[in-house]
């Protein structure tokens, strides 16, 4: 049973099951009557989610002898409320190397809509007439790729999974594919290269590990942060391309410093506002087409969580799901088919 499987059948009602997890945090507290317990991270290839673990637990003293990363088998009576997963009567052991590899092989189901995802992002950016947004951003794709492949879209609102950033980059670029034809205003091309380029320093910011689902805290995250850094690789990589290939960043319309200025200024304005982390609020139809779909790429998938994860407090209405507002409310499309199920 994956994670993600879990955190579901918890909100319906009690699930007794062995699950095989990464311990991604781990530290050990105490309450105010000094009883000490560890507040523990799990994660797998679907899911994450926090648990306490009390002193009194089978656990307790399993978890005072290893470090965080480890990969275990956790074995309890699990149930969920407003609050989150709970553990009852939880026992670890460690995984044997064969159950560790095949923990951290992707699944056929990841690896299908990964690539798919990928494949979208690199026959998309083949396909600009534009050879200057093409070489960038396939340069971009091809550099990085390993990175690609492992990084978050976020820690932990949307998206907040190994290849997350796969995900939503291509389907905000189909988003805009969709949407720029109708406004003749756009260069269909310059916003969909800003797709690609908006959230490109998450490779940095919330990159995984080689091996596991641990995003560590870095530098380039915490002193820069993914906007910033997003673009310094832009400008970077268009230097270098330009060096290479002066014959086609010579020439070309729009001028390449007017392309290359408003390229840059999608990615600092896809925040939409200077209170949620803009640089500048978005001045060009571009600027404010990718930052709603943006917006609503991730929304929609905060939703498919509260549908997956959170407890069904009434038919159809869901606990809360931060950062969104008031209950999550299954769709119409669901609910007939929910009810066509039963």
């Amino acid at each position: 049973m994956t994670l993600e499987q879990l955190l579901s059948e918890a909100s319906e009602g009690e699930v007794i099951e062995e699950i095989h997890v990464q311990l991604t945090e781990l530290t050990q507290s105490k309450t105010s009557t000094n009883k000490p317990y560890f507040d523990i991270e799990i994660a797998d290839q679907t899911a994450k989610a926090k648990l306490k673990i009390w002193s009194d637990s089978q656990a307790f003293p399993f978890l005072s002898s290893i470090q965080k990363g480890e990969v275990v088998g956790l074995d309890a009576v699990f149930t969920k409320n407003q609050w989150g997963l709970n553990a009852g009567r939880p026992a670890m052991r460690l995984l044997s190397e064969e159950d560790k590899t095949a923990f951290f092989a992707p699944s056929s189901e990841r690896q299908i809509v990964i690539q798919a995802g990928w494949e979208y992002m690199v026959s998309t950016c083949s396909s600009f007439l534009d050879e200057r947004l093409k070489l960038l951003c396939l340069e971009a794709l091809t550099r990085y790729e390993v990175k690609w492949q492992r990084a978050a879209a976020a820690r932990t609102y949307h998206h907040a999974r190994r290849g997350g950033l796969i995900e939503h980059v291509s389907q905000m670029m189909r988003a805009g594919q969709a949407l720029a034809p109708l406004y003749p205003e756009i260069s269909v091309e310059l916003l969909l290269a800003g797709v690609l380029f908006h959230d490109i320093g998450k490779l940095w910011e919330n990159d995984y590990e080689a091996e596991g689902f641990v995003q560590p805290v870095t530098l380039t995250g915490e002193l820069i942060g993914h906007i910033a850094a997003g673009v310094e690789v832009v400008n970077n990589l268009w230097r270098e391309l330009r060096a290479r290939e002066e014959a086609v960043f010579s020439q070309g319309d729009p001028p390449s410093d007017l392309l290359r200025q408003h390229l840059l200024h999608l990615i600092l304005s896809h925040h939409g506002t200077r209170e949620f982390g803009s640089s500048v609020t978005p001045r060009t139809p571009e600027g404010w087409v990718l930052h709603h779909i943006d917006s609503i790429d991730a929304k929609i998938e905060m939703l498919r969580c509260a549908y997956a994860e959170n407890k069904e407090v009434s038919p159809g209405i869901f606990e809360p799901r931060r950062p969104l507002e008031g209950l999550p409310v299954l769709p119409i499309l669901l609910s007939v088919k929910n009810a066509e199920g039963e």
